[in-house]
Parts: C-alpha cells; structure tokens; sequence
C-alpha cells in the first residue's frame, strides 16, 4: 500500500448528489473491483492499481473549519470518492475530526461506508440534529461478497453494525449498489433495521472481468436488472420497507 499525505486545497467540494460531499481520502483501502471512484486516477496521476493506494489530506479538518464559516448551510455527504472509514481512519480520524466540526456549527450530514468502524464515532453522530448513515451491502451471499469486494467487512458485520445505529435513535439506510447477484436476501436480514433502502444497478464496467472469470456475466444484462428490480419491489413491499430505486 502506496500511503502518503498530502494538502489539499480544499475539501467542502460541490456535490451532484447532495449540497456537499467530503473525502478525507484520496484512493481506498478496500479496493472493490466495482468501484467507479478509481476514475480519480485520470486527474490525481497515480500508477498504482485501484485499491494499492491513499492520499490522506492532512489539513481536511483545518480547511473545513476555514471553509463552514464561508459557505451556505448545506447538507453534506461524507462519502463520494472514498470510503471516509476506511481502515486508514482508525489512527487519522480525519473523518471524526470533520464530523465535530460539522456538529459544532449544526450542519446537517448524510454517511455512507462499507465499513464497522463507524460504530466507533457512535458517541459523536449521536450529537447531530439532522444526520442520517448509511452502509452499502451489494449482496447477501459472503462467496459473490469475497469476489467483489475482498477486503470488506463481513456482510453479517455490517448488517450488525446497521442495526446497531438504528438501535441508538439514528436514521439508517442500507444502498444496496450495485446490484450482485443474492441481493434480494439483504431485505429481511435488514427489516426493522433501516429506515430505507437505496437501490442502483452497474452502470459501469470495471468490475466485467470479475463477472467473466466466474461466469456470472448474466448478471450484468438488462435482464437481470428487470428481474432483481421486480423481485426487490415485492420483497420491499412485503417487509414494509421505505425504497428508492436510482434506475
């Protein structure tokens, strides 16, 4: 693992999907072979495979506190191009850092990670007026699970960890994206856990060699998106599960 720091210029970017987005990280530990974040390497002119490096952006607490006192209130995404617990956070806790400034002025803040260590900031989220977490769990089967994303927690460990926030009082979301085969059987092991469920498809193609090499290209066609979108309406609708599907 290439790990080097660096100063970033800035780090409360604009966001496509909510108001803000923070990415304590450049690159990710857990290197899922699906990842679309890796175009980054196009702009941040690393060699290294997806996965073998991370920047981390030593001043991203210091500029945040520069940059909330300038900018509109607005919700902020702590996610986007890294997952903002990835193992690299347990001895930077630049995440938790950016998390109690955000506190401290009041601004509202949706997380989403693949990752248990979360549940080490359980104190600090619980501090929030308006904060919602996420975990992203693209199946409910540990052997497609291996095969995508390897150095993930273990399924079980993120439903748990889902659980656990939901238990505290936190508004709790499981993103289910993209869509592996064996999703379908997240939405039990999650009912009364979350308070909705995002659902996305693959829309890209870095992960196809994965799908070739253990002949599972089937579930990258249409119809295979169809079905799982049919399957997952009913089985959503069965548990009463709030749901929104991004396609």
């Amino acid at each position: 693992m290439n790990v080097k720091e660096v100063t970033a210029k800035s780090i409360l970017s604009k966001s496509k999907v909510l108001d803000y987005a923070i990415n304590p990280y450049i690159g990710c530990e857990h290197g899922c072979t699906y990842c679309y974040a890796r175009y980054m390497k196009r702009f941040t002119g690393h060699k290294e495979d997806w996965g073998k490096f991370v920047d981390i952006k030593i001043n991203a607490p210091k500029l945040l506190q520069h940059e909330i006192r300038k900018k509109r209130v607005g919700r902020v995404w702590i996610s986007g191009t890294c997952d903002p617990y990835q193992p690299m956070e347990r001895h930077t806790q630049l995440t938790r850092r950016c998390l109690e400034i955000l506190s401290k002025h009041g601004w509202p803040v949706t997380i989403q990670t693949k990752s248990t260590l979360i549940m080490r900031d359980l104190d600090l989220l619980g501090n929030f007026e308006d904060i919602e977490v996420g975990l992203s769990i693209s199946t409910g089967n540990e052997s497609i699970k291996a095969l995508f994303e390897p150095k993930c927690p273990a399924i079980e460990d993120r439903i748990k960890a889902v659980e656990s926030l939901h238990s505290a009082g936190l508004k709790t979301f499981v993103m289910i994206a993209p869509i592996l085969p064996e999703a379908e059987i997240l939405i039990n092991r999650v009912k009364d856990k979350v308070d909705n469920i995002i659902i996305d498809k693959m829309n890209y193609h870095y992960a196809d060699w994965v799908y070739k090499k253990h002949g599972l290209q089937y579930a990258l066609t249409p119809a295979f998106f169809d079905k799982k979108k049919e399957e997952l309406t009913a089985t959503l609708g069965q548990a009463g599960i709030s749901y929104q599907f991004l396609f």
